[in-house]
């Protein structure tokens, strides 16, 4: 390939504290940076940022994948991703009922402001993102 070719595709590798969770070439990448939602493509400008909470997708011809992450950083190269993630989650991974109690918890806090208001907030991000992407994979009990 010639500094003028764009790749074709690009190595995502997302990795947790625990575990490498993926490591495959892919079409496309879209993730929560901290200013909003990015899509990435083959041939993208080099980029470093922080994650927030939120859905990864990614897409590998007609096959799209969906994963939970929490905080973290993303490395883009214009031929690779990286994302170092505090928190990374596959829809089979997530406890939907637990994510329902969390965000059902987090509510509850909510409603009476304290010095717990800000845990309290991100709770209910990361319980409503991880519902989000579990329903991506199968429908959420009722």
């Amino acid at each position: 390939m010639s500094i003028f070719e764009l790749p074709k595709a690009i190595q995502l590798v997302i990795v947790t504290p625990e575990r490498n969770l993926v490591s495959q070439e892919v079409d496309e990448v879209t993730l929560p940076g901290v200013e909003g939602y990015l899509g990435i493509l083959p041939g993208h400008t080099p980029l470093l940022t922080s994650l927030k909470i939120g859905e990864i997708r990614y897409r590998q011809g007609k096959s799209v994948n969906y994963l939970f992450v929490s905080w973290g950083f993303v490395e883009v190269l214009p031929d690779r991703v990286t994302v170092l993630a505090d928190v990374a989650e596959t829809p089979e991974d997530i406890d939907v009922v637990a994510a329902k109690k969390a965000r059902d918890e987090a509510e509850k806090k909510l409603k009476t402001p304290d010095s717990e208001f800000l845990v309290a907030q991100v709770a209910l991000e990361q319980a409503l993102a991880r519902m989000q992407v579990a329903a991506k994979a199968a429908p959420l009990p009722k």
